[in-house]
């Protein structure tokens, strides 16, 4: 009897916090609340795409990022895919939030690979990489921002040294 009162207990607060939830993010294809997001990313893979933008002298456009996950270094653009959100709508999102500019990709996949990082939140990815196009002629806004800003944006001949850990993986396309 003990257990199955118990049950019921936890079944109404799941069901209580499920109800809040629901309530809180009417529409999560807008996205999530930073701390629920974090949580989601602590219990479930994420997908994400990632966006090898290469110009026709094979020069790699990448931006520096410095977080606590992924620490500071050089990346290739990205970005988590949302619910009901197409590929296709997350690279266009990226290219228009990330670059400033939309240009043309593969519409294949050049990789998929799975990410397992140390820490827990946003510690499990499936990323998808799309080979990408852009002219040499694009020259980065930058916004008045410097090398070693979050968001800076700067065409590599190689690939940097300081590439973040979890874009190892690309190295051989950079």
């Amino acid at each position: 009897m003990r257990n199955t009162t118990k049950s019921k207990l936890n079944e109404i607060t799941l069901q209580d916090a499920i109800n809040f939830l629901n309530n809180l993010v009417p529409n999560p294809s807008s996205g999530l609340p930073q701390d629920l997001f974090l949580y989601i990313s602590r219990t479930t893979p994420m997908v994400n795409v990632d966006l090898l933008i290469k110009d026709e002298n094979n020069r790699t456009l990448l931006s520096w990022r410095e977080d606590s996950y992924a620490g500071a270094g050089w990346h290739i653009p990205g970005g988590i895919v949302r619910f009901k959100e197409t590929f296709e709508d997350r690279i266009l999102k990226v290219m228009e939030s990330e670059i400033g500019h939309i240009f043309e990709y593969d519409d294949v996949p050049l990789t998929i690979n799975q990410i397992i990082c140390r820490h827990n939140s946003r510690g499990h990815f499936i990323s998808i990489l799309y080979k990408c196009y852009l002219s040499s002629t694009f020259a980065p806004q930058n916004k008045g921002s410097s090398v070693n800003t979050r968001g800076y944006l700067k065409w590599h001949s190689s690939c940097p040294e300081d590439l973040i850990k979890v874009h190892e993986i690309y190295k051989k396309y950079i």
